[in-house]
């Protein structure tokens, strides 16, 4: 026994000094890494990295930015089966340990020791926040001891549900998405509140490999671990048998589901897009700024709609491309790429096919094909005479032949071929096509090669309601409602007659519409303008020149104004001076401007004559709801011109004294809530505003855009315009409550063959947005101002009508101008009476 005392005390001594050796080694490290740990208090004002979104002014999604798709939750918002799933997989013991698990620490120490590799490292959720808040995710040894030390001391500032709030927010689960509200809307395109337990379970089991393991990139490996977490949560009496049971055979119904918009309008996201970039910078992306923009979400759904209605008619009126191009047929029996290829040339579908694989394939191409919008990818299975099958949305449909009766073969823009007989005559089997869902069934159908834009502006403040600048965002990023510059025709003509209008001319004015030839030094050839018919039709006033869209009218009053005094007039309507052409093309729209300028200068045409600058973003809020930015956009407010006489009888004296004591009341009074506090600058008198507004309401009444009265409605206004070679239609057009403008073309300038102007090709588009926009808008008269007065005159010669002259008419002139001189009247022989041939003065024949 006593000299087993020797031994005895040596190993006591020795377990003593390991303990005080590691006692020393820890509390070395402590004081080594202490200095260096973060403040954890922190972590309660903690950012979370959270996208850019951008919304509708009525609140709705219409698209986000940013490698990180994440959307806090608090605790008390995430299901408690969740939090039962959560901890099972990753910590049971969570709500019982201090921050850190000696077993599992153990247990990490002894799979190092025996295998000589870190497999587990034993990290609890505490520890885990503090690496995923603080830390790299190297695997070091001072990093682990960092992470402990975190851990100790985040468990000491924070309550548990706090730490578990900052995990489910924080930590990445795949698919770009961060924390798990996030996750739930990638992976099931649901709320996390939505998913049922085998759902729960499945994003509960993918901290531990997240890319590798989930449900979209290895199916079977995603089960098994959500299988993993379901027996553990059993094992710890979170759910019955029943639950595992039921929760354990669900087949995985996660796929992939991008950011959920619930506003189409990709051309507007990417405007706003880069506005904030140039805000912001990078942080743009990250640091969870929510901006609202001006359009109203149903006017943008039917803008969408409208536009690719219009073009898809174009198209099909053009007759139908064939392609080559085909999805895959696999076959039972292998055969060579030379037979596979000549069975893919016809029609029937006599070989033995293995449908199974072959299906697997086609909605593999179909998944990778983005919907556009109306029209959707497909692929023509088989073909019969009456109709076709066609494969979409992982089954087989019917598409009758009168589902493409329209698809008469293309020849060129002018010409078309005969209407098919069969739906062979235009399919094969194997053929990739689209598909447009109409009334009367599924239709066939093509991307159109002419593309447009629309935009729709509020006039009182420049507010855009909607904006879609081409067929498709996504197979085309060029936005043409603001980067497409094209000559406007005739729409730019209502420009050319307010400077008219400003100027002396009335809506009665003769103007000979006759040739006229112009030679220019810096021209190559004469130029003789002409009318689009072709034919000359003299005297004519100038409302009629009007709404007949007359050339030479046009031409004749911009040469008698001049054309410098006419740009110095436009310009202010908002459109930049370097694209005015300061020289007679003006009159014919040969400046080159973007559809945004057009309805920009429509607006103040609208709106009474104020100039308003188009805007799309309302206000910028931070990711605690902070407003950041709002708009104060340029107003109209007609009641801020009204002023009161002064009374010309008050000495200068006592004038003066009247208005030191209206100062002086007004500085004690609070400022009107009624008036803006930008306000729009006129830059149209009000009276010739009126005058081209009634020549424009005349437009739609009695000429080009007779279309528009088929919205039944008293207060609209606009003109169309075709430019040489039909190669642009237009259509601008207006209610005193939006401005609307259309534009259809090719990207690459050439004819829309023939028949298309902008009466027949823009204008239905026009109508069928506005059919929507102006639902549930009551009319309203534009208003007339003080010293308008209508008058009859003589529809020949402008003048005054006489008393009971059969053809007058009424027009409207300012007071000032109002013919003095009354028409001729010749009374023949047979009693009617009639206006003599109007001896006209040089300016009316000008």
């Amino acid at each position: 026994m006593t000299r087993a005392n020797p031994i005895l005390r040596f190993f006591f001594w020795l377990i003593v000094s390991i303990f005080a050796g590691t006692g020393l080694l820890i509390l070395a490290i402590y004081l080594f890494l202490a200095p260096t740990l973060p403040d954890t208090q922190e972590l309660k004002n903690v950012e979370l990295q959270t996208p850019l979104r951008v919304y509708s002014a009525d609140g709705l999604l219409i698209s986000e930015f940013g490698e990180k798709r994440r959307s806090p939750l608090t605790y008390d918002e995430t299901p408690k089966q969740f939090i039962n799933a959560l901890l099972a997989s990753e910590d049971d013991a969570f709500f019982e340990h201090f921050g850190i698990d000696l077993k599992g620490l153990a247990r990490a120490v002894v799979e190092l020791i025996r295998t000589g590799r870190k497999k587990s490292g034993g990290s609890t959720i505490t520890m885990q926040v503090a690496k995923n808040y603080y830390l790299s995710s190297e695997k070091t040894f001072t990093r682990k001891f960092t992470e402990i030390m975190l851990a100790l001391k985040i468990e000491q500032s924070l309550s548990k549900e706090e730490i578990l709030e900052l995990y489910i927010n924080k930590i990445y689960l795949g698919k770009r998405a961060y924390g798990i509200e996030a996750a739930a809307q990638v992976y099931y395109g649901k709320s996390i509140k939505e998913l049922n337990l085998a759902q729960l379970a499945m994003i509960a089991g993918l901290p531990q490999a997240p890319s590798a393991a989930n449900p979209i990139n290895n199916p079977q490996r995603a089960i098994d671990r959500r299988n993993y977490v379901l027996a553990r949560m059993r094992t710890l009496d979170k759910i019955t048998a029943e639950e595992f049971e039921e929760a354990a055979r669900e087949p995985v119904t996660a796929r992939y589901h991008g950011a959920t918009s619930e506003v189409t309008a990709p051309y507007i996201a990417e405007m706003v897009r880069r506005d904030m970039l140039d805000r912001y910078g990078d942080s743009a992306y990250t640091a969870g700024y929510n901006v609202y923009t001006t359009v109203d979400s149903k006017r943008q759904q039917a803008a969408n709609r409208s536009l690719q209605s219009g073009l898809l008619k174009y198209d099909r009126d053009h007759g139908y491309r064939r392609h080559d191009n085909k999805a895959p047929f696999t076959l039972l029996t292998v055969g060579t790429d030379e037979l596979l290829q000549e069975w893919l040339t016809k029609a029937d579908t006599s070989r033995d096919i293995d449908w199974p694989a072959t299906l697997d394939e086609w909605s593999s191409l179909l998944r990778n094909s983005n919907e556009l919008g109306l029209i959707s990818p497909a692929v023509i299975a088989s073909v019969e005479d009456n109709g076709a099958w066609y494969y979409q949305s992982d089954r087989l449909n019917w598409l009758p032949l009168a589902g493409m009766a329209w698809a008469k073969p293309y020849i060129d823009v002018n010409t078309i071929g005969k209407e098919p007989e069969s739906a062979r005559d235009v399919l094969t089997a194997g053929d990739r096509v689209w598909i447009e869902q109409s009334n009367d069934g599924p239709v066939l159908a093509q991307i159109p090669e002419a593309e447009g834009a629309l935009v729709s502006i509020r006039p009182d403040d420049g507010a855009i309601q909607a904006l879609v600048g081409g067929f498709s965002f996504g197979s085309n990023k060029f936005n043409r409602a603001i980067q497409a510059d094209r000559q406007p025709g005739s729409a730019f003509k209502p420009f050319i007659y307010s400077s008219a209008l400003a100027n002396g001319f009335t809506p009665a004015s003769i103007i000979n519409d006759a040739p006229v030839v112009f030679e220019d030094k810096s021209l190559e050839n004469t130029w003789r303008p002409e009318n689009h018919s072709g034919k000359f039709y003299g005297p004519t006033r100038l409302r009629e020149a009007l709404y007949k869209s007359q050339n030479l009218v046009s031409i004749r009053i911009l040469k008698q104004v001049g054309p410098r005094t006419a740009v110095n007039y436009i310009e202010p309507f908002g459109f930049p001076r370097s694209k005015l052409n300061a020289d007679l093309s003006l009159a014919l729209g040969a400046s080159a401007v973007t559809p945004m300028e057009l309805a920009t200068g429509y607006c103040a045409l609208a709106n009474g004559g104020f100039a308003v600058k188009p805007y799309i973003i309302s206000r910028i809020e931070d990711d605690n709801g902070n407003i950041l930015y709002n708009a104060e956009p340029d107003v109209v407010c007609h009641d801020c011109e009204k002023e009161s006489p002064a009374d010309a009888e008050v000495a200068a004296e006592e004038l003066l004294t009247i208005e030191q004591e209206l100062a002086a009341l007004e500085a004690q009074q609070e400022p009107d809530a009624e008036t803006p506090a930008n306000i729009a600058p006129r830059v149209m008198d009000a009276r010739t505003n009126f005058l081209m507004i009634s020549m424009l309401r005349d437009v739609v009444r009695l000429g080009t855009g007779k279309r528009a009265l088929a919205l039944n409605r008293s207060d609209l206004a606009g003109k169309t315009g075709t430019t040489n070679d039909q190669k642009d239609a237009w259509f601008s057009g207006f209610s005193p409550d939006l401005v609307t403008t259309v534009w259809i073309g090719f990207d690459q300038p050439s004819t829309l063959g023939r028949w298309a102007y902008g009466s027949n090709t823009a204008l239905p588009v026009w109508v069928d947005y506005m059919s929507t926009a102006l639902d549930g808008v009551a009319e309203r008269p534009f208003e007339q101002p003080e010293g308008i007065v209508s008058v009859r005159i003589d529809k020949e010669t402008g003048l005054l009508a006489a008393p009971g002259q059969a053809n007058a008419m009424f027009e409207y002139f300012r007071e000032e101008d109002v013919p003095k001189e009354p028409a001729k009247i010749i009374t023949p022989a047979g009693g009617s009476n009639s206006t003599a041939e109007p001896e006209l003065t040089p300016e009316q024949l000008f």
